[in-house]
């Protein structure tokens, strides 16, 4: 009885809002099920986080509708906030707030679930009722979905990170698999201008489909990227695409690099791609490849995105000032860098293609290194210092902005001492500036 008096508390709820809302026209194709006209919209500029009164947003039209995962998945793909609540700004102390993954986990849409929790949700968020997701899927008799959101509990940790000098979790033992807020997750306080005609493409693959060792922190990495590109640096959520695991195929590299960036960067325009995840060589040649969620590093000719193709697109594209960053490796050594059985890791430098004059590519290590994973502060040894960077006011200029070289001349001797002095080995980070 108590299972149904929720269920249908939470559907009154959330038909209540629509009734005194009107939905935006993104939100209704997204409730309509109608993913053409969810495209064409986006397309067109449309705010993919545009709410209504008091605070739909089209991701939870979508959700609540039980929409195609596909058109849930464009909608995150083109920055849909996936921890947003529905509710005003006004409402915060009062307003009945639901996230995606609660409305998802009531519903017992399983597929919905997974997807949300692939693209960051948290799941410590909790409703107005203080329930979490995992409490109401227990209460609704959702098992499966409880069994998801229980595992997700523990890999999020929702109990954080102690800050203590030893860096132990609360409840005193240390987990690589947890998500650890410290400094670097607090978004910067710069506020620069937003920029319509800046875009970004945020990957980051922590695991592979074909069982390749795991990249820690890869995901952690590009979802606090892209909230400080979004929140804080100018960049329109519209604009900036966030691929995390399974939705960085090779297909979807092809499609965002090659068409995406072309179709949308008009001239003048600002470009910053950011990757974490592993990289791999060709051990014939020495070329570089990023390696995709179903990248196989025996076959990396086939299966693999090759930077010289990277820069080959991004070369094409009419934009004032492109930045690249890749939290990445490619010696096949280890740390985030795979190879085929049986080859062995490089001991040469690897093939680094010649960019253009308005492109700027920082790496997190030389040719023959590996980029580590600083797992005290839960996230890559070279993103952690990259976002430190962000953060240093003496690296931020009045306008909101930093140079590329100042960037990196903060990042580089951190990294390079820290890699020598806890994990006892080289990590020179890398920097390229067109002529």
């Amino acid at each position: 009885m108590r299972k149904i008096f929720t269920l249908i508390t939470i559907i009154t709820f959330l038909i209540t809002l629509s009734a005194c809302a009107t939905v935006t026209s993104l939100g209704r194709a997204a409730k309509d099920g109608d993913i053409k006209k969810v495209e064409a919209l986006l397309n067109e500029g449309a705010n993919v986080n545009a709410v209504v009164t008091p605070g739909l947003s089209p991701l939870h039209e979508a959700v609540f509708n039980d929409a195609s995962l596909d058109i849930v998945r464009l909608l995150l793909d083109r920055g849909a906030d996936v921890n947003k609540k529905s509710c005003g700004d006004g409402w915060a102390s009062t307003c009945n707030c639901s996230t995606s993954l609660y409305i998802a986990s009531c519903r017992g849409n399983v597929k919905m679930v997974k997807l949300l929790l692939d693209y960051g949700a948290d799941v410590s968020l909790v409703h107005y009722d203080k329930k979490t997701p995992l409490r109401i899927a227990q209460e609704q008799g959702h098992t499966t979905i409880a069994h998801i959101l229980k595992e997700a509990e523990e890999k999020q940790n929702i109990t954080l990170y102690a800050k203590s000098d030893n860096n132990i979790l609360a409840s005193g033992k240390k987990s690589s698999n947890a998500l650890i807020k410290q400094d670097v997750d607090e978004l910067p306080a710069m506020k620069v201008t937003p920029n319509k005609n800046a875009y970004a493409i945020v990957i980051g693959i922590e695991n592979y489909r074909q069982k390749l060792p795991k990249a820690d922190f890869a995901a952690a990495d590009a979802n606090i990227i892209s909230e400080y590109l979004t929140k804080a640096m100018g960049f329109p959520e519209e604009n900036v695409i966030t691929l995390i695991n399974d939705r960085a195929l090779k297909s979807d590299m092809e499609k965002y690099f090659d068409r995406w960036l072309s179709n949308n960067v008009e001239e003048n325009g600002r470009v910053f791609i950011y990757y974490s995840g592993h990289g791999a060589p060709n051990t014939k040649t020495g070329d570089a490849y990023l390696v995709p969620y179903d990248g196989d590093p025996t076959f990396i000719t086939e299966t693999g995105y090759p930077i010289t193709r990277l820069y080959e697109s991004l070369g094409k594209l009419r934009a004032k000032d492109i930045t690249v960053v890749l939290d990445s490796c490619f010696s096949g050594g280890g740390g985030r860098s795979v190879l085929a059985k049986g080859a062995k890791p490089l001991v040469m430098t690897i093939n680094m293609p010649a960019i253009r004059k308005n492109m700027s590519v920082i790496t997190a290590s030389s040719g023959d290194q590996i980029s580590s994973a600083y797992e005290e502060q839960g996230h890559g040894l070279f993103t952690y210092f990259l976002l430190k960077g962000f953060k240093d006011e003496n690296l931020i200029k009045k306008d909101g902005s930093i140079k590329i070289d100042d960037l990196f001349n903060y990042v580089k001797p951190q990294v390079e001492r820290i890699a020598r002095k806890q994990f006892n080995n080289e990590q020179t980070p890398q920097l390229w500036m067109g002529k």
